[in-house]
């Protein structure tokens, strides 16, 4: 919904923090490209009973032509501390699951982790995720970004 903007992005905003990442989504980038006309990305907010948000999870659909279906990538996950070794990761990926089945009959989840976060590899991997050894994660942004305008 709209109005959960703003908590989404504090929930998103701790994630950065405790990657040490810059945070540079404002709320209104939030509900624009979360709850806007056109939503880019989708959202799951996980909250205790008195409203305190606990976890996050952030995620998109695409195609590939590999697998022939459809797959969620989750671009943010994040637990608060006090939560995690509870599961709520693994809830929250399962919700994601459930979520994009329904709307896109996903088949699969991908997403991508730090080299410098064991943690967060170890608990991915029990779960279930295997990394690709055939692929390599690859970012255009900034000058680069812009200067593709000029190629076409």
């Amino acid at each position: 919904m709209p109005g959960d903007a703003a908590a989404l992005n504090r929930a998103l905003g701790q994630l950065s923090a405790d990657m040490g990442d810059k945070h540079r989504a404002t709320d209104a980038d939030v509900a624009r490209f979360c709850f806007g006309p056109s939503p880019v990305f989708h959202a799951l907010l996980a909250q205790t009973g008195d409203g305190t948000i606990v976890g996050v999870a952030a995620y998109s659909p695409f195609f590939s032509t590999v697998y022939g279906a459809v797959g969620i990538y989750v671009s943010d996950l994040w637990v608060d501390d006090q939560t995690r070794g509870k599961r709520l990761g693994q809830r929250l990926l399962a919700a994601v699951r459930a979520a994009g089945m329904t709307a896109w009959d996903a088949r699969f989840i991908r997403l991508n982790v730090y080299h410098d976060n064991p943690r967060a590899l170890a608990f991915y991997t029990r779960i279930g995720f295997t990394a690709a050894s055939e692929t390599q994660y690859l970012t255009l942004a900034g000058d680069a970004f812009e200067a593709l305008e000029a190629q076409a």
